[in-house]
This record gives structure tokens, sequence and C-alpha cells, in this order.
């Protein structure tokens, strides 16, 4: 069977991609002229290029495909539209492709996010399925879009539709900046009240999003993909802290309004540049949340999921690797 895989060159992506070769798919990687391949090259896969807001060249990317996981999207932007181009309208036009090009597909996998539901309103309230989408910012407003979008093809696709939590692991490259500083003898913290927060490794997420896949239990639904367990900022730290075998010299407590107009200022000089700013106060507004937790419990159910990798194994890996890219 071949596989369409968005988002090939990028974390997630990657691995998707790994794990369906392993299992014996044909695979193919939309790409495009400027994708870095670094993590796709030497592999036996079919690049195609193409671009999601050009529907004529997803017509040999999407042909006669039996899958496609859709995990491309934008992670940062500039305004709300730029989000919506990249994620929403991008997600209908693969959609479109695949009902043209693609009339024998199984499922559209498509992977969203914990943001296009918002945080959760207590620790014994984590956000599931039956909860009422309430993004707060311009890229959870942008992934609930695409999600509605995609239910409106009901009757015309197989769909199940992903939302993971905060992903860490080998490549990637956001939470890497937390092992940074934890490496310079530094933890900051966000607010004055402990924070809690779901937390997925990359090898447990990609079991899940591929096992979802390969069910008829899950057409049509959507799963968190997520740790079983809750963890706080200070557990995260601290077992970062022992694997690398560091002292930290200084914890700052930063309050609330002090990140919301440190983002504030960074959004507004970076949006002289020509490419949004990696912290802004959406990014702040995510940071001073208390409870990002949501609950795996239906992907247990419906497909059998569970954690895998727990916290101290997952990051014992992630820093080896780190170490051995030379990130560290």
């Amino acid at each position: 069977m071949t596989v369409l895989v968005t988002g090939a060159t990028g974390f997630i992506g990657s691995y998707v991609a790994e794990k369906l070769l392993e299992k014996g798919y044909n695979v193919r990687c939309l790409i495009r002229k400027t994708s870095n391949l670094r993590w796709i090259k030497d592999k036996n896969y079919d690049l195609v290029e193409g671009s999601l807001s050009d529907i004529n060249s997803l017509e040999y990317a999407t042909k006669d495909v039996d899958y496609i996981y859709h995990i491309a999207g934008n992670t940062s932007a500039k305004c709300l539209d730029e989000y919506i181009e990249g994620n929403c309208k991008g997600t209908t036009n693969l959609i479109e492709a695949a009902l043209k090009n693609a009339p024998n597909i199984k499922r559209f996998i498509y992977v969203s996010s914990q943001t296009a539901c918002g945080p959760a309103l207590s620790m014994n309230e984590p956000t599931d399925e039956n909860f009422h989408l309430n993004p707060i910012t311009d890229y959870g407003r942008s992934k609930k879009l695409a999600e509605e979008s995609i239910k409106t093809y009901i009757e015309k696709i197989p769909f199940t539709i992903i939302r993971p939590p905060a992903v860490y692991g080998p490549r990637d490259t956001e939470i890497y900046s937390i092992f940074k500083m934890i490496k310079s003898g530094l933890c900051c913290y966000m607010g004055f009240n402990k924070k809690i927060l779901s937390l997925v490794h990359v090898y447990d997420l990609v079991d899940g999003i591929i096992n979802s896949a390969e069910t008829n239990n899950t057409l049509g639904k959507t799963y968190f993909i997520t740790s079983e367990i809750f963890y706080s900022w200070h557990q995260i730290y601290n077992t970062i802290k022992k694997e690398l075998n560091k002292k930290i010299t200084l914890s700052i407590y930063l309050p609330h309004f002090l990140v919301l107009t440190a983002g504030s200022i960074s959004g507004f000089l970076g949006s002289f540049g020509k490419k949004p700013p990696v912290f802004n106060y959406q990014k702040g507004i995510d940071f001073i949340q208390q409870y990002w937790i949501c609950s795996s419990k239906s992907a247990t159910k419906d497909f059998g999921y569970r954690q895998k990798v727990s916290l101290e194994e997952g990051i014992k890996e992630t820093i080896k690797w780190y170490k051995d890219m030379k990130w560290l």
C-alpha cells in the first residue's frame, strides 16, 4: 500500500514516515523546494515537490494513495490569516486533491493539536474528546477551523483526527531550548502557581497515530495521544537536571504580566522581520495557563494506546541524542 506523509521533513512527520517504511508501506513524502531533507535523505521514499497552497501541485502526491498522514502546517505566523492559510486552507486543498486522485483512500489522518481545544479547567477535568473547543490563540483557532473543515467531508472521506499535547524527543527543536536552559544552570518558571501539563514522547505519539489509522474503530473520530501521567514543570526540570548532572544556580519566577509584556515586545519587533517571531504575546498566553492536560482514555479504549516511554527514559534518550548531535 502507498501512503502520503506531509511534514515528513519535520520532527513528528519524519518519525511517522520511518515507521511506515518499517511496516512495509510505500512511503511518498510531500516536500517543498526549500525543505531541509536532513531527516529523510538517503531513505527509500518517493519525494514529491508540491505545496498545500497549490491544489494542482498535489495531483501526483495524492494519486492512488491508500493513506494520507497530514502532519504539515504552520506552527508560527504573524497573524490569524497566515495560520488559516497554512493549517485550514492547506488541509482543505489536500482533501480535495485526495477526493479527485485517490478514489480508494482508506484513511485521512490529520494531526491537529491540543491547542484546538484549549487548556483544561482543572486538575480533575483533563480535556477529552467531549470537551467544548475553546482555543485561546490564533494557532489553536486555526487548528479548530481545520478540524471543522475536515468534518464537513464526513460522507466523502474516511478520516481520523489526532490531538497531541506538547511533544518531545530526538530531533525536537522546540522543547530543546529547555534542555539548553537547564544545562546553563538556569530554571525559569512562568508565574508562581504550579503549572501541570501532558507531555508525549514522539515514539509513543507515532505509534498512536499509525495504530489509529489501521482500525475501523476510529473512523470519523478524534483522539488525544498523550502521556497517561500529568507532569509539573518542577518534575520535568528535575528529571533533565538529574540526567545532565547539573546543579541549578538560579531559579527565576516570572510574573504573568511580565511574560505577556515580553511576548508583546518580542512580537512587535518580530513583525518587522521576514519570519514570524519565535516568542510573542500569544505564546505567552499559552505559557501562563495552569492546566495543559488531556486524557488518552478514548485512544486506549478504541485502539489500545498506552504510554510506553516514561519521562525518565524519554529524557535520557533525548539528551543522549542531543549530545550525539552536538546540540548539547
